[in-house]
């Protein structure tokens, strides 16, 4: 099958052809390691590993190399350290130690390689000094600064005219810089910040520097696909092409760059100052009553299409939730096929169009070809056991727990089953799933009636 992508660089849908189909590879843009990661960090993990698990299908798992880094040196790390009064080492690998488990709950694979930034000082230096050597970059009070006007395809990428970029970059004003949209790639350490030498003295990468350097390490002069939100596309993803192709002599860094919209929540932008900064640790702890699956997360955020925005909201979550819990049940018993439908890989191959993908998995739901629904679901990142879909209400939703109440609920789907008012059925089911109770079905082996048991969700 043919995978098409949409291209950030051309604004263009394109047949993705790699380099090198025995030697495909991608970057995406990790995470910086000082605080629990939010729902929006969230999104690229679960777009470019619904990528990853298309490309090793496409092309064989040994034949795709997937690097995802980790920034473990930057400004905020410092301050939060410092507010905290811990190390910057405990922090980072505290806070990358919570991350690897919250992108697991996702059900994301690991990346190939995760490189750190700290493990690549060396390199970083290095490709300073080629700018500089080569008239791209010049040191100024101690800060080593990229010359953007000696770049003459800068902002290729983003498509934005100066103003634009400089109004997008919230350019810091200094009077050392050639010009006002020149950026750091080296700056100096105080004693008490982390440090390290170089020709230009004791100092620091910039942000965009470190992800050029780790490309490059892992990945070579230029690559497939690079990746990450569409916040990243400027300046970060514009900085990283400027000093990737002028330290290189080529012209591109990678051939393909793909970008997943914005997301917000119940409609507004998510920002800590309006109180709907949610994390993911958040969501899998408690959030709006209950503590949800990462299953139901990852699903929720592939029923919107990768390149829209998003708008998170409680309703949403909800559906994705019953969604899947229908369709384990569907599954229940089943062995997965060998391969997922093709209908299901054509739909992502088509610009990951998940949303087309999700529409076949209703069909095969609905046909009850439980092993070809196990395989897709198992092929997009899903387990099929509703063990791992368990949905906890938290102490603000559930408080005493009317077991009374739920018998008669239980009883009541019971005799709509009997009944052969299915629907009936189904709806008392759903109000028990959001109750956060549990439903078992087991037939009698004596009587071969079907008999129901139900726990509160774990």
């Amino acid at each position: 099958m043919t995978l098409s992508l949409t291209n950030t660089l051309t604004r263009k849908k394109q047949t993705f052809e790699p380099l090198d189909p025995s030697d495909v590879r991608m970057y995406v843009c990790g995470p910086t390691v000082y605080d629990y990661a939010h729902i929006g960090n969230a999104r690229p993990v679960i777009v470019f590993d619904v990528l990853y698990r298309l490309l090793r299908h496409l092309y064989g798992e040994s034949h795709v190399k997937y690097v995802r880094n980790i920034t473990d040196v930057d400004d905020k790390i410092m301050a939060r350290a410092a507010e905290e009064g811990v190390e910057i080492d405990d922090l980072t690998k505290r806070t990358a130690d919570q991350y690897h488990a919250d992108m697991a709950a996702l059900g994301a694979l690991p990346p190939t390689v995760e490189p750190r930034a700290t493990e690549h000082i060396d390199r970083m230096i290095s490709m300073i000094e080629r700018l500089v050597a080569q008239g791209f970059a010049y040191e100024a009070e101690g800060h080593v600064l990229f010359n953007v006007p000696k770049d003459a395809d800068y902002g290729k990428l983003s498509g934005r005219s100066t103003d634009e970029m400089m109004a997008g970059a919230r350019v810091e004003v200094a009077p050392y810089k050639k010009d006002p949209m020149d950026f750091v790639l080296w700056k100096p350490s105080e004693a008490k910040d982390p440090g390290w030498d170089s020709p230009w003295g004791r100092g620091r990468p910039g942000w965009h520097i470190e992800c050029s350097a780790m490309a490059e390490a892992h990945l070579g002069d230029t690559f497939d696909i690079h990746g990450g939100g569409i916040d990243l596309c400027f300046p970060h993803h514009e900085n990283e092409i400027a000093q990737s192709t002028c330290a290189h002599g080529n012209d591109v860094m990678a051939r393909y760059w793909v970008h997943n919209g914005y997301l917000q929540v119940e409609g507004e932008k998510m920002s800590k100052s309006l109180g709907n900064f949610i994390t993911v640790h958040d969501l899998l702890e408690g959030w709006q009553g209950y503590a949800w699956p990462g299953e139901a997360l990852r699903f929720n955020m592939l029923r919107t299409h990768y390149r829209q925005p998003l708008d998170w909201t409680l309703k949403g979550l909800d559906e994705s939730h019953k969604i899947l819990w229908d369709w384990y049940g569907v599954v229940e018993g089943a062995t997965a096929d060998e391969t997922p439908p093709a209908a299901v890989i054509d739909a992502l191959s088509d610009d990951l169009n998940t949303p087309k993908a999700i529409a076949e998995l209703h069909k095969l739901a609905n046909a009850k070809q439980g092993g070809a629904l196990l395989a897709a679901l198992q092929f997009m990142g899903f387990s099929g056991d509703r063990l791992q879909l368990e949905r906890k209400a938290t102490d603000s939703a559930s408080g005493e727990v009317d077991a009374a109440a739920i018998e008669l609920l239980v009883a009541g789907r019971a005799a709509a089953r009997q009944a052969k008012d299915f629907a009936e059925a189904d709806r008392i089911r759903d109000e028990l799933v959001a109750m956060g109770v549990v439903l078992m079905d087991r037939k009698d082996p004596e009587t071969g009636e079907v008999k129901t048991d139900w726990e509160l969700a774990r």
